[in-house]
């Protein structure tokens, strides 16, 4: 018995040796974009001790290969590690293909760090995590106002819309990973539908530079896209909490990730926040509370070669409108406006009553790429959108409560990308974008409809491509065709309909006649093309660009159609359906350098509009709902200027100061005059002390300081008032801007490891530290009540 085990013994490992490893594995491991050798790659045959370098040919051997299924895992600087299986039955030859584009698996996460993604000669700017992380209970517009050139447009306290070197609303693109935001974006009390606490990477292109996004971002795009998920075995997240004295309110928002080396993966976010009335130096601003709920899920399967993404988001806020923005009649309505101190004063109450906005937003999306070998890489995804906004009026009796607009918009979006970099020296860039959009105007409210019925298509085709010709230059050069077909149908009151003069230009839309008041189809084509042309140059840190863009964007459906009281902005609104598509064209100019010490980058730009579309106050008008301001859409030839800079300088090892500064000057070049809304001058001074190797300690104090803007058009205007059995005319003053004002802030963080696992980041500022009693230029409501005052901010991070 003894001998027979010995022999079985023998014979397995003798058949085992004899028939299982003795082959050999040679292979060629190669850049997956260009075919070039990549040498000294690190290949590890696993189970094994076998470890090879390639050489300089990409070339790698293993002799002694035992049969069956194997695994080799690949590693190249600059290169996603990739785990290769491979069947051995015979000697076997193989090639490996690697991805060597540092650019797209590292996140950029430094401000003033210039992104080239999404396009060469105008770069683009990402913001700082620790930025993001400071703003979690505010907005996105009050997160990207630390770079040149950003400001806010706000209508109170909790509404904010980001401005783009003077320009808004439809001209600036919105992304959420990766998919266009369509939220009824015309209305400037419009806030983006995105929840601060999710933004993990935001990025800032200035200009309609980014064609592969769309040829009417005439002021730029805002791409906000999740972190990136690592190819391994883990599981990881982190829960943050914010509160802040001012509105005394706060947030918690959390997330967790688990993905798989496989490429498998899966993420859940949520978050939420609620705030009460804010307070200005002097009284708390009645009915500003903000309520805002968030949830994100995405998952799917990330290969070297192949992958899928399903992703589905919801966001809902509620925001309270200043109450003293709603006045009952004219009198009080003009004592409002000329006023210096705001009519009346109230209690704190986290209490959200009309005048108020609610937004609903759904976001789901279907994704899928696939990499060409000696080509590039092809992506397309499908995403569909639904954006329900009600805002809500002072009503009594059977109308309490219910919604005087009541807008539902769904939108079907398909784009498919293909990428042509195989050759280091040129890449090209080409896709269509196709949409479908519905949007339903409920006529329950018992209000007139400010945005009527009406369904969109459009089609977009782009193409761009840059070469890099030496060691110092590349050229750019893009192509984008957007076609728009707009179907609406549109109740206008006879009077409304006279007064425009539309009849002897729009009698052809009537269909139907009520009365008073006239039901009409009105149908546009929009043919609109867009292109770019540029230069950058770049030798050891300095680096300049030059950038030429023809943009143009049609009109919106708030420019066309808008004809009454818009509820939420406390204005009356009027349209114009004589309106043509706008036409940009901007040049920018970028240099930037980078010492050891100071660093700069500096970028002033000139942009001239035919067709311009703006926003002017006309008059005053009562109504049965109350007195309101009377703006009307204008469209003039225009010219946009100005300059952003920053700059930065390490005083000592651990301070620094950093400035920003950024001017603009708008003209109306058909009334030779100034435009309204522009940002005034402003900088932005800071200075930083930093102790990494304790506990990453962080200082700064910051200065804001805005400027008067004494560039404005003067829309003042005499109304009559009846006073004491006699009407009199009293000057009007909405134009005049508020005066300019410094505001100092503090901000400290650190970080802590109180279990042996995971670390806790803290952060605690203080904004406004002195009380200023200011107001801004581009708060829509500066003429009812001051901005708020001091506020004390903390926030809390685990990451674990």
């Amino acid at each position: 018995m003894k001998l027979f085990v010995q022999l079985l013994l023998f014979s397995v490992s003798y058949f085992a040796y004899s028939q299982s490893c003795s082959f050999i594995l040679e292979g060629k491991v190669i850049d997956f974009h260009d075919g070039q050798a990549l040498a000294n790659a690190k290949v590890e045959l696993l189970n094994t001790n076998q470890i090879i370098y390639t050489n300089a040919k990409g070339e790698f051997k293993f002799k002694e290969v035992c049969e069956g299924a194997q695994n080799l895992r690949v590693n190249h600087p600059d290169c996603q590690e990739l785990i290769y299986p491979i069947l051995i039955e015979r000697n076997t030859k193989t090639t490996i293909y690697l991805e060597h584009h540092l650019e797209e698996l590292e996140e950029v996460s430094l401000v003033g760090k210039i992104n080239k993604d999404q396009t060469k000669s105008n770069p683009s700017v990402v913001v700082d995590r620790a930025v993001l992380d400071k703003h979690r209970g505010g907005s996105l517009g009050d997160a990207l106002q630390e770079i040149a050139g950003v400001s806010s447009l706000t209508t109170g306290n909790s509404i904010v819309k980001p401005v783009i070197q003077g320009l808004h609303s439809s001209r600036v693109l919105l992304m959420q990973n990766n998919v266009r935001l369509e939220n009824q974006d015309w209305g400037v009390e419009h806030a983006p539908s995105i929840a601060m606490q999710a933004a993990q990477e935001v990025e800032v292109v200035k200009g309609a530079s980014a064609l592969a996004l769309g040829g009417d971002a005439l002021g730029g795009a805002i791409i906000t896209s999740p972190a990136k998920i690592p190819v391994k075995d883990t599981l990881y997240g982190y829960t943050g909490l914010v509160a802040a004295s001012n509105g005394r309110g706060g947030g918690l928002h959390t997330q967790l990730t688990r993905s798989f080396e496989k490429g498998w993966y899966a993420q859940a976010d949520a978050s939420f926040k609620r705030f009460g009335d804010a307070k200005a130096p002097d009284n708390f601003l009645a009915n500003t509370g903000h309520l805002e709920k968030a949830l994100s899920l995405r998952g799917g399967l990330n290969k070297f070669v192949q992958g899928f993404e399903v992703y589905y988001s919801y966001y809902q806020s509620e925001n309270g409108i200043l109450r003293d923005a709603h006045i009952g009649n004219v009198s009080d309505l003009i004592r409002a406006i000329n006023r210096e101190k705001p009519l009346r004063s109230s209690d704190f109450s986290y209490k959200i009553n009309e005048p108020k906005q609610s937004v609903t937003h759904h976001l789901a999306k279907l994704s899928y790429y696939r990499r060409l070998e000696n080509i590039g890489k092809i992506k397309m995804h499908y995403a569909y959108q639904e954006n329900n906004r009600l805002e809500y009026d002072i009503r009594r009796g059977d109308d309490a409560g219910k919604a005087s607009l009541d807008l539902n918009l769904k939108t079907h979006e398909f784009q498919t990308n293909l990428q042509v970099d195989y050759d280091k020296n040129y890449d090209v860039n080409a896709g269509v974008a196709l949409t479908y959009q519905d949007n339903f105007a409920n006529p329950l409210t018992g209000v007139k409809r400010l945005i009527p019925d009406y369904k969109q298509y459009k089609v977009g085709g782009y193409i761009t491509g840059n070469y890099k010709w030496d060691e110092y230059w590349t050229a750019e050069a893009g192509l984008r065709f957007d076609y728009t077909h707009l179907d609406a149908q549109k109740f206008y009151l006879k009077t409304s309909w006279d007064k425009k003069g539309y009849q002897q230009d729009f009698s052809n839309i009537i269909i139907e006649d009520f009365g008073t008041q006239y039901l009409t189809n009105p149908k546009f084509d929009f043919q609109n093309f867009s292109w770019i042309g540029g230069l950058r140059y770049e030798q050891n840190d300095f680096e300049a660009t030059l950038n030429y863009t023809r943009g143009q964007r049609a009109p919106n459906v708030a420019e066309l159609f808008s004809d009454g009281l818009h509820h939420s902005a406390a204005i009356i609104e009027l349209g114009d359906l004589r309106f043509k598509p706008e036409t940009s064209h901007k040049i920018s100019l970028s240099l930037a350098q980078d010492l050891n010490a100071f660093s700069f980058v500096a970028n002033p730009y000139l942009n001239r509009f035919t067709d311009f579309i703006t926003l002017v106050p006309k008059g005053l008008e009562t109504t049965v709902r109350g007195a309101f301001p009377v703006w009307e859409y204008e469209q003039v030839d225009a010219l946009l200027w100005g300059i952003d800079a920053q700059a930065s300088y390490r005083i000592a090892k651990n301070f620094e100061s950093q400035v920003s500064f950024a001017y603009l000057v708008g003209r109306d070049l058909d009334a030779d005059n100034y435009l309204n809304e522009m940002p005034a001058p402003n900088f932005l001074y800071q200075l930083t002390y930093k102790r990494e190797n304790w506990k990453d300690l962080r200082m700064s104090v910051q200065a804001k300081h805005s400027l008067w803007q004494h560039n404005y058009p003067n829309n003042n205007f005499y109304y009559e008032v009846l006073n004491e059995g006699n009407y009199e005319e009293v000057l009007v003053d909405i134009s005049t801007p508020p005066e300019a004002y410094i505001l100092f802030g503090f901000e400290s963080s650190a970080r802590f490891t109180p279990f042996k696992t995971g670390s806790l980041e803290g952060n605690f500022q203080v904004q406004n530290i002195l009380n200023t009693q200011y107001n801004d230029y581009l708060n829509r409501l500066r003429y009812y009540a001051y901005q708020p005052g001091r506020n004390f901010i903390l926030n809390l991070t685990y990451n674990y």
